[in-house]
């Protein structure tokens, strides 16, 4: 028993599960939700910087000599799943509600993962440097693509909900201050400071979740202080789920039957299913606290965690039956 809750029970979504039970039942002030968007707004930029000062500029240059994996791994993140996502709005929108189908939708418009999809290639035999290439690059680019994905696709809906809060070319100028500035500014640093970071990983990994954690906790306390949890029914919820797996599972299938069209090696293979098929929580709660108003970030939350807690669990399964063939 103890052996399935580990590998089944991640400690980080029970904490994250934690978090949103206390914004949705503890009434913060306003003095403390204000105190929790700056902390949170501190810790994105602290998150960017090591960010950049860990990951080897080599990395990013390397990915690009393996063009046929990487551009399936991109045109997977960045035009397969928004299409999955604009047609799962329309389609369920009626089941899900408009916030919710709003943030199902964030959620196919985001970077792939890089720790998880990493190490899902490797425990799946697959092309693990492949893998870390091409997740490496589609986070890289996922700075600029995201959010101009996200002012293209959403912007009638953002600005439906939030009016003159609405995502415009001013949220793409936080982006660029708060994501991509630090970013590149730790890459330039990354000669004096990248081994230092590198050698102590749990500092990046402890700013990591507790960005994630500040953000959530920000944005549902939010949302429960504006009254958008008043019409959310159960039903709701359960037909986030079996959306998200509906999407999860069109993905898995076009990225393993696609790569095998296209001629991919099975190890190949492996790397675009997992790197393609995966959602990053870690960029996308900080980044949709830039990007998105107050009215609608609490909604966002909701799918962009369980879809990353199902496709922990589909992948891991995967994983390990791929890691027994012959």
């Amino acid at each position: 028993m103890r052996r399935v809750l580990k590998t089944w029970v991640d400690p980080f979504i029970v904490a994250l599960v934690g978090v949103l039970v206390v914004g949705l039942v503890v009434p913060f002030g306003p003095g403390v939700l204000h105190g929790l968007d700056v902390a949170a707004d501190v810790a994105v930029v602290l998150l960017f910087l090591l960010y950049g000062a860990r990951l080897p500029v080599r990395e990013v240059l390397a990915g690009l000599k393996h063009w046929r994996l990487q551009s399936s791994i991109l045109v997977t993140t960045f035009v397969l799943f928004p299409a999955l996502g604009l047609m799962a709005r329309e389609v369920a929108g009626p089941w899900l509600g408009t916030g919710l189908a709003l943030g199902v939708l964030y959620v196919c418009l985001l970077p792939s993962t890089v720790q998880s999809s990493v190490a899902m290639v490797s425990i799946a035999r697959g092309n693990v440097a492949g893998a870390i290439c091409g997740a490496t690059v589609s986070n890289v680019l996922g700075m600029l693509v995201t959010p101009l994905l996200v002012l293209w696709l959403m912007h009638d809906v953002v600005a439906g909900a939030a009016g003159a809060a609405s995502v415009g070319l001013g949220r793409l100028g936080n982006v660029l201050l708060t994501l991509l500035l630090p970013f590149v500014v730790g890459q330039v640093a990354q000669h004096w400071v990248g081994g230092w970071v590198r050698a102590h990983r749990p500092l990046t990994l402890a700013v990591d979740r507790g960005t994630i954690l500040l953000v959530v906790l920000g944005a549902v306390s939010s949302a429960t202080a504006a009254g958008t949890w008043a019409g959310l029914s159960p039903w709701a919820l359960v037909a986030l789920v079996g959306v998200c797996a509906v999407v999860l599972a069109v993905v898995l299938a076009v990225t393993w039957w696609g790569g095998r069209a296209g001629g991919l090696a099975v190890e190949d293979r492996i790397a675009l299913l997992h790197c393609g098929s995966t959602k990053s929580l870690a960029t996308g709660l900080p980044m949709a606290g830039v990007l998105l108003p107050a009215a609608v970030l609490g909604s966002v939350v909701v799918p962009v965690v369980v879809f990353h807690q199902l496709e922990l669990m589909v992948c891991s399964v995967l994983a390990r039956r791929q890691a027994l063939r012959d």
